[in-house]
């Protein structure tokens, strides 16, 4: 997704990406940064932002940008307002999510706290995507007013977006059954995904035993965050007049949602639409201007639910305030 977790995504959003830095890097307790490491810091903002571009241009270069104006310009606005509000939905149900694993490490927040910190997660994975993002900052916030370890909040996080990853496969295990196209036998992606399954949570279980406590709790509301997701692209495609088959859009939709964490984009800007694109022509051979529209929307979409984390970046006394 788009994601775009199209924070949508992992929900998966566009505006959430893993915690790729080390907790330890994220508590202040290291020393301070050199020149050298800035320089770097710069560097690969610099080759995200390249990328990026150089992916969005490809993309464009490959499609009728009269095409994707008229079917910017003729979508029914209140469908896509109804597909911000399904967005929305899916973000609390995605901070519901991170609170059942935050209580398996026995980190008691209150409901808004945790919602109030999620958004502004959001809004940092947004606009900070070279620096440690949303993710880190809650590590660090919650190292230092809750006092609990930066790598137990780190793993917590963690397990929660490969929560998503799981939901994203069980949702496309699912719509295979619509892809005749692909020719892949139904039972095969079942015996894949329920053995993928075991062997997750019997490493969760072995290595990881305190974050099983909430687990299934947690990946049930993870597929309900994908699911409102793909409600989202449905939504959009509604709004653009679509009455063809929507199943292949879905698929290619939830393919480009893992985008959203390679670490070498902008929030995988770039990377999905490139995917997206790709999937749909390629193995779908479906309108490649509509996937590039679907995939661009579910990011706006996803950046105007981000930019309502802004006020707690100014107001950041008011996190904790019931």
């Amino acid at each position: 997704m788009v994601n775009n977790d199209n924070e949508q995504d992992g929900q998966f959003n566009p505006g959430e990406t893993f915690p790729f830095e080390s907790p330890d890097t994220i508590t202040g307790d290291q020393k301070p940064k050199t020149f050298k490491s800035r320089l770097w810091s710069i560097t690969k903002l610099l080759l995200k932002i390249a990328v990026t571009g150089v992916l969005l241009y490809y993309v464009f270069s490959k499609i009728d940008k009269n095409a994707v104006k008229d079917l910017v310009l003729q979508s029914n606005p209140w469908w896509i307002l109804a597909a911000i509000l399904c967005f929305f939905i899916s973000t609390i149900v995605s901070a519901s999510r991170l609170l059942s694993f935050f209580k398996s490490i026995d980190l008691h927040v209150s409901w808004k706290f945790n919602l109030r910190l999620y958004m502004l997660g959001m809004f940092y994975n947004l606009c900070l995507p070279g620096g440690i993002g949303g993710d880190g900052y809650k590590i660090y916030l919650l190292n230092k007013r809750y006092q609990k370890p930066a790598k137990k909040v780190f793993w917590a996080i963690l397990f929660d977006r490969l929560s998503g990853f799981w939901a994203i496969g069980l949702i496309t295990v699912v719509l295979v059954i619509f892809l005749p196209q692909l020719n892949i036998p139904i039972f095969w992606p079942w015996i894949i995904f329920l053995a993928g399954t075991a062997v997750y949570y019997f490493v969760v279980y072995k290595f990881f035993h305190d974050y099983t406590k909430h687990f299934w709790e947690a990946h049930i509301k993870a597929v309900a965050v994908q699911s409102l997701q793909v409600l989202t692209i449905i939504l959009v495609l509604l709004s653009l007049h679509h009455e063809g088959k929507f199943a292949p859009y879905l698929s290619a939709f939830l393919m480009s949602s893992m985008a959203a964490v390679i670490p070498f984009s902008v929030g995988g800007l770039g990377f999905r639409e490139f995917i997206y694109k790709y999937a749909i022509t390629q193995m779908f051979h479906m309108n490649g201007e509509l996937a590039v529209v679907l995939s661009l929307s579910f990011y706006v979409i996803s950046a105007i639910i981000s930019l309502l984390g802004v006020y707690y970046v100014f107001r950041d006394d008011k996190l904790e305030q019931d």
